[in-house]
């Protein structure tokens, strides 16, 4: 039985290894890419100098929106617990798109762009740069590719546990050490086999988040065995915007048939705009529906304000992408909670999960620093496991000649 889980652990390897090593590579180096890029390019993503109040978020935004194309527009405005970093904008394209204002000058610091170097190593890490746009028509042979290594890594690492256990039962102290003083023979071979026991349940909980992005039918079934349907992201909240929105027409319509019911001359005459014929900004009651929700929840890491709704960050660790969110009149400011996160969809919190799992950002800075050493460690495995096989190919070969 042995032999023939070395066989599978070997002929699986070697034709992926490779590919295996730089999915793993370019994943570690993403893992601390927004600190990085806040340190490199500080002066978009910090004020100059943090003062005493911010200017009211309307005129931000208005500041902002002279900025923009026509074609371009505000969806919503980041706000973030640290009072030195500037406000994020989020435009309606292209995809993710944002810039950032400082909020106590009004003046843009730039916008979302990412550092070439991660760029590629994200390209690399999803679609070994066969496209960067993953969701096109046809088959991405990189995303395809990407998700076969990534299955068969699991294949091998569990079979390499299966060979690795019948030695650890006898001395476990020694199958888990890396040794020094036997040469680059015996440190590259206690690094593949002791170095792959450190690292296997990272790299596992990586390999089995990550590929929920790479087969529909894995993702199906991933959710299937967590007893969660998939449904498409933020499913619930959409349905039940849908509703108030049908409500909120119905309810507009029947006013707006009693106003008429008397003639039509008011509305031949001209129609007023909000407020007695004030025409209101669209953000006009952005900055209120902030500082109520501010004061609701004073540690909340980032505060979302967009049209007629908002959310609240729940916190950095554990589901990084848990919030409560909210939905407002955007004539009066009144708040009302839309959404729990402990009401939320299953799947979308499932879906948070996953990936805070695949990043290591579930326990903050100590379990990022973890996935780094994880993901290396992961990167050294088809290298290492290279060299023992090359060197037992050339000693066989001594053999047969002697």
């Amino acid at each position: 039985m042995i032999k023939f889980f070395r066989k599978i652990h070997l002929w699986l390897s070697v034709p992926f290894g490779i590919i295996i090593t730089l999915i793993c590579f370019s994943g570690a180096m993403l893992i601390f890419e927004p600190e990085i890029t806040r340190a490199l390019k500080s002066d978009v993503y910090y004020v100059a100098s943090v003062k005493e109040s911010p200017l009211p978020m309307g005129e931000l935004m208005e500041t902002a929106k002279a900025s923009l194309p026509d074609s371009v527009s505000i969806t919503g405005v980041t706000v973030f617990d640290d009072p030195s970093r500037t406000y994020k904008v989020n435009l309606s394209k292209p995809r993710r798109a944002s810039l950032f204002i400082d909020q106590y000058t009004g003046e843009i610091t730039g916008r979302y762009e990412r550092i070439g170097f991660f760029s590629t190593m994200f390209k690399l890490h999803r679609w070994l740069l066969d496209s960067a746009n993953p969701h096109g028509e046809g088959v991405k042979v990189g995303k395809l590719l990407v998700g076969i290594s990534t299955l068969i890594f699991v294949i091998a690492l569990i079979s390499g546990v299966v060979i690795w256990w019948p030695r650890a039962r006898k001395n476990l102290k020694c199958s888990l050490s890396i040794p020094l003083k036997k040469g680059w023979k015996g440190f590259w071979k206690g690094l593949h086999v002791a170095g792959g026991m450190y690292a296997l349940i990272f790299v596992i909980a990586m390999s089995l988040t990550g590929l929920t992005w790479s087969f529909d039918w894995y993702r199906s079934a991933f959710y299937a065995v967590c007893g969660v349907e998939h449904t498409p992201r933020n499913h619930d909240q959409k349905t039940t915007s849908n509703n108030r929105d049908e409500k909120r027409e119905h309810q507009r319509e029947h006013k707006d048939g009693g106003r008429h019911h008397g003639g039509e001359r008011r509305h031949e005459g001209g129609r007023r705009h909000e407020g007695g014929g004030r025409r209101h900004s669209e953000f006009g009651r952005w900055q209120q529906v902030y500082n109520e929700l501010k004061a609701q929840n004073p540690d909340a890491p980032e505060i979302t304000v967009s049209s007629e709704k908002a959310s609240v960050s729940l916190g950095n660790t554990g589901n990084g992408r848990a919030a409560d969110r909210y939905e407002f009149n955007r004539r009066s400011g009144e708040l009302s909670l839309a959404t729990k996160y402990a009401d939320a969809n299953e799947a979308d919190k499932l879906r948070g999960w996953i990936y805070s799992i695949h990043t290591g950002s579930l326990g903050g800075l100590f379990t990022r620093i973890l996935w780094l050493i994880g993901s290396l460690l992961g990167a050294s495995l088809p290298l290492t496991g290279y060299y023992i096989w090359i060197k037992r190919l050339l000693k066989k070969k001594r053999d047969c000649r002697a």
